[in-house]
Parts: structure tokens; sequence; C-alpha cells
């Protein structure tokens, strides 16, 4: 039951304490730490920016990886109780879900003011897109798409690997995610995060799949469209250039019945609704409904799982 407890822990301290300062995250050092690999890099020659990020993603990620191992190992001989309650702190340092809610509302209360400005600002908390000339529409477009993909990235994948793997796997996949976030694009650096993105791709390939299904049941106990959250993630998952995005965007347009769209890039669902502040209300509560949903799954199967060996 251990890890059950551990989840309990790590599940409490995010929705009620949610994330501290930088000064004290794991997620923010091992940002420090990537920065600082990547003045390392080569600044030229694409095969090296290449060879250079692969061994940069593979040496960090084993190192602490096995060190985060053998640290649990030793607390195990330690107490059970100590171990149970620093795996807790730790497995929360790997999601946020009281984090994904305040970034959405600090932008809907600014929208709500109709400071654009402020909005605009607020985004890049959420979205790597340049936010300068997206008006209301769009800001609102942008703020439930980063919340429907970020539901999968940042809570239903640590968990699917915590559920899989155990501490060790929610932080490998954590430390993935991050290269991919801070490396992952094109640009004067695209060789050199170019493996960081696609293993992100692959890490990410079964949790945003069961996240866009989950995303659908929840519609259920949101009281939204399920037909149309389904028939839009199967008519629309596929127009994201990301292999992954597209399952919860498109199934959280279907529930929502509005159209979410990157300009150039994609359109997501029909033209039902239109977009507003509560559009994001809307879309929060779907994706709480859904984490609730997955936590419990994974409470369940890990206790069927004891119950059964």
């Amino acid at each position: 039951m251990d890890n059950v407890f551990i989840l309990l822990i790590a599940l409490v301290i995010d929705l009620t304490l949610g994330e501290p300062p930088n000064a004290w995250h794991p997620v923010a050092w091992l940002g420090k730490l990537i920065s600082w690999e990547t003045k390392l890099s080569p600044r030229a020659g694409k095969w090296r920016q290449l060879t250079y990020g692969i061994g940069m993603v593979l040496i960090t990620l084993g190192l602490l990886v096995i060190s985060m191992y053998f640290a649990c190992a030793y607390l195990k001989e330690i107490g059970t109780v100590s171990y149970v309650i620093v795996a807790g702190v730790l497995l929360k340092f790997t999601f946020s879900l009281r984090g994904l809610r305040q970034a959405a509302n600090t932008v809907r209360k600014s929208l709500a003011q109709l400071d654009l400005a402020q909005a605009r600002g607020s985004m890049y908390a959420l979205v790597s897109r340049d936010t300068t000339k997206l008006h209301q529409g769009q800001l609102v477009s942008a703020t439930v798409e980063s919340a429907a993909e970020n539901t999968s990235d940042s809570f239903v994948a640590p968990l699917f690997y915590f559920l899989l793997f155990g501490l060790p796997g929610a932080i490998a996949y954590r430390i993935v995610n991050t290269f991919d976030a801070m490396m992952g694009y094109h640009g004067e650096w695209e060789y050199l995060g170019k493996f960081a993105a696609r293993l992100d791709d692959v890490a990410n390939f079964i949790p945003a799949r069961i996240t866009g299904i989950i995303m659908v049941l929840a519609t259920g106990i949101c009281e939204r469209n399920t037909s149309q959250a389904w028939h839009i993630m199967l008519r629309d998952h596929k127009k994201t250039q990301s292999p992954n995005a597209g399952w919860t965007m498109s199934a959280i347009a279907g529930a929502l019945e509005i159209q979410l769209e990157k300009v150039g890039h994609y359109q997501l669902g029909d033209n039902h609704r239109s977009l507003s502040v509560e559009t994001i209300d809307d879309s929060l509560k779907i994706v709480y409904a859904s984490a609730a949903i997955w936590s419990l799954t994974v409470i369940l199967v890990k206790v069927v799982y004891l119950a059964t060996t």
C-alpha cells in the first residue's frame, strides 16, 4: 500500500499548497542544469548538436533517476513512514494540477477585466507561441488548449509512469518533459533539442490518448456534450503538428462545442458556441473531473494489484 499513500500525500500537497518558490523547486533546479548544459553545446554543426543533445538527455536522465532509485531504497531501509512521506513530496514535484488552474485563472481574471495586455503577458506561463497580437477569443482559445494539453503532460502522464514504474518512473518522465519544454523547438537549437522532443513524443503517446478518453468520460460528470467530444476527438486529433496534443485539445473542443484555433496551424472543433471567459471556467471543470477520474483509476489499479498478488 506504500504507493497508494505516496500518491495520496502528493495529491493533498498539490491541491492544498500548490507550487513552492523556484528556489525550492526541483524542476526549477533541473531547468538551471539544462540551461548550463545548453551553454556548453556546440554552436554549429547539426550532427554535433544532435549528438550532444542525445548525450545530454541520456546522461542527465540516467544520473538523476539512478540516484533517486538508490535514495529511495536507502529510505526504505531506514523506515517505511519516512520513505512514504519523502516519496510523496517528491512525487508531487512531478505534476502540477493546482498550478495549471492558477495559471489559467490568471489569464481569465485579466480577460474579465478587459486587460488584454496583462492577459497576453500571463499567457507565457501557459504557451510558447507569440501572444503579443492575440485578441480576446484567441487568448481564450490558447488558454483552453494549454489546459487540455497540460492535463496530459502535467498530470496524467506522470501518474501513468508512477503506476508502471513507481517514483523513479514519474521522475524520469518529468525530466524528459522538462528537456522538451526547454529545448524541443525549432530555431538555433533545433538539432540540440530534436532527441528530447522525439523522446517526449514517445513518452506521451499512451498518456495523451488515455487523457483524451478520460476527458470524454468527464463530460458526463460536467454535463457536457459527450458524443460531440468523442466525435471531434476522433475527427480532429491529427490536425496538430504534435502527435499527442490533438487528442486532448480536440476532445475538450467537442465537449464545449467550440472551435480552438492556432492561426496558421490548426482549427479543432466546430464553432457552435462563442469563446468567452466562461469557456475557461468550463474547461477547468473538465480538467479537474478528468484528474479525479485518473487519480481514482490509478489508486484502484494499485489496490487491485496488491489484492491479487
